[in-house]
């Protein structure tokens, strides 16, 4: 006696109706996740910045150690993150702000191709315009001690380590801007 189509397709609904489940589970509207901090951490102490040399969505390379005597944002991000998500148009509005005064941005995306990245900045109003950094198998990530994304840090001229955030931040929220702006010349 062979079985009924229905009892070999039940499976498939039920792992369909689990795949739902999580995915509406995940998408929620930006309105009902936590807000963003507004506040970037002082390191006791300045620390030495990792290395940092990696390519960008377009295939340049970018070295940390290049950007000597320049005040820089590293970004560690992915597009699944929804704090990264959140967080990324402030960051721009901040490059913005700030560029022409001395900040650079790196924004490195962990784990991720080039193609998810440029799907995902598509998406953004406004689009970053700072390097987008690919980590792909999160060495780089690593280097940094990164426990989790969206992780930020602010090297200063002399390349250490100056303040951190750890998840999603409003990096262009004044409290934020005003921690910056020691480091960079004036207007």
């Amino acid at each position: 006696m062979s079985a009924a189509p229905t009892d070999r397709t039940a499976p498939r609904w039920a792992v369909l109706l689990i795949l739902l489940a999580i995915a509406s589970a995940t998408a929620a509207p930006a309105a009902e996740l936590p807000p963003l901090s507004h506040r970037l951490n002082v390191l006791a102490e300045p620390t030495p910045a990792p290395p940092l040399r990696l390519k960008d969505i377009d295939e340049v390379e970018h070295d940390l150690a290049d950007l000597r005597g320049r005040l820089v944002l590293v970004n560690f991000w992915a597009t699944w993150c929804p704090p990264c998500r959140r967080e990324m148009p402030s960051m721009e509005r901040l490059y913005q702000q700030l560029r022409d005064r001395g900040l650079t941005v790196l924004a490195v995306d962990v784990g991720e191709d080039a193609d998810t990245i440029f799907a995902f900045t598509g998406q953004l109003d406004p689009a970053p315009t700072f390097p987008l950094l690919l980590d792909p198998d999160g060495k780089a990530a690593a280097d940094w001690g990164v426990k989790g994304l969206p992780t930020s840090f602010v090297v200063d001229p002399e390349v250490r380590v100056i303040l951190r955030a750890v998840g999603g931040t409003e990096l262009d929220d004044p409290a934020a801007i005003e921690q910056l702006l020691p480091y960079l010349p004036a207007p």
